[in-house]
């Protein structure tokens, strides 16, 4: 027999500029809380905002007068049963919302984002020479006041130019091109291949941690080789790669992959990436692996709802139970998760993920 209880409280735990506020958790009328591996995680959350302040017994407008929510003031905000409270957000409030209907009670809406903030507002453009993608993103950080982790192999560039891009839309740009994430743990920016990315393990079960999941095996994206072209200058050459079936190999699980799959049904079809034209054979080769990297992963994509995870974090890996035969086992690797608390259903964590293969 399980020791674990059937039902367990949960409830939003506030804390703002270090400060307890059990009446932001009274109060609470819909939290959520988003992240994805391009960064930047989110908050949004609403309050009734009328009623009685402290000791005071006369009901009146609230969480209007700088008291306790102003532009740029820490939010933290915790989730979870008192076993398993884990802290789910942690920003700057950067936007302020009224919301006034006829026969309803004023609500204030408050929308916050981690420190990745700093590099979304900064926009600017300039020259990079002789670094990788992995050093740009360290050198970005430390302008910001951030440390960083870097792990994200990849070609060193001659010169990457910066065009009128903010340092977030910049670095998520590097980061596609090498399959590489961003991400902020523990007031570093990451910057990470998924093998460096750390994540949780975790096993959910239909009919049980799960309330709803959606999965898909599908074939319209997946290629049996990626190829890439362009014009090395200093050789006065022509530059050609590819990746294949080889660039999927870390990412099996025992089955069938996408690109095998289509390369039984649908023999010889191949992709070229276009986008952007290496300059050098390195360059040609890690964009190729990348492209075929993307494109496999996502074979197998699952979206789903649990009754509350709040160990589910972006870099999880998934282990499903009772899904299906094509489905089922492991790993999922976690690409979205979104923590929503409301008065009809408490704690919900949505989540997106992806695996290269389906069972045998």
């Amino acid at each position: 027999m399980t020791d674990e209880p059937l039902l367990k409280a949960t409830v939003a735990v506030f804390k703002v500029d270090g400060e307890l506020r059990g009446d932001l958790s009274r109060d609470l009328v819909r939290l959520e809380v988003e992240e994805d591996t391009a960064g930047l995680r989110t908050l949004s959350a609403r309050f009734l905002a009328f009623g009685p302040r402290g000791s005071e017994p006369e009901e009146r407008l609230l969480y209007l007068d700088g008291d306790p929510f102003d532009f740029g003031k820490r939010i933290e905000v915790s989730l979870g049963s008192p076993e398993e409270e884990r802290l789910v957000f942690k920003g700057q409030l950067s936007a302020i919302e009224a919301d006034f209907e006829e026969g309803a009670e004023p609500e204030v809406v408050v929308k916050a984002e981690d420190e990745l903030m700093k590099l979304r507002m900064k926009r600017r453009s300039r020259t990079w020479e002789k670094k990788t993608d992995a050093q740009i993103a360290e050198a970005i950080a430390g302008e910001h006041g951030l440390a960083a982790e870097v792990d994200a192999p990849g070609p060193t560039y001659d010169v990457v130019q910066q065009w009128n891009l903010s340092d977030l839309a910049f670095l998520r740009e590097r980061a596609r091109r090498i399959q590489a994430e961003l991400g902020l743990l523990g007031g570093k920016l990451q910057f990470k291949s998924r093998s460096a990315r750390a994540g949780t393990e975790i096993t959910l079960v239909r009919g049980n941690h799960l309330l709803s999941i959606q999965l898909r095996a599908d074939l319209a994206h997946q290629r049996g080789k990626v190829k890439v072209s362009g014009y090395d200058a200093s050789k006065r050459s022509r530059i050609e790669k590819e990746a294949g079936r080889d660039a999927l190999a870390a990412e099996g699980s025992g089955g069938r992959s996408g690109v095998q799959v289509v390369e039984d049904v649908l023999p010889g079809m191949e992709s070229f990436r276009v986008r952007e034209v290496p300059l050098k054979d390195d360059e040609a080769q890690d964009w190729a692996r990348a492209e075929m990297l993307r494109r496999g992963r996502r074979f197998v994509t699952i979206s789903g709802t649990t009754r509350g995870t709040p160990d589910l974090v972006v870099g999880s890996r998934l282990r499903l139970e009772r899904v299906g035969r094509p489905f089922e086992g492991g790993p999922y690797y976690v690409t979205r998760v979104q923590h929503t608390y409301d008065l009809r259903s408490a704690h919900r964590t949505h989540f997106d993920a992806e695996r290269a293969t389906v069972n045998s």
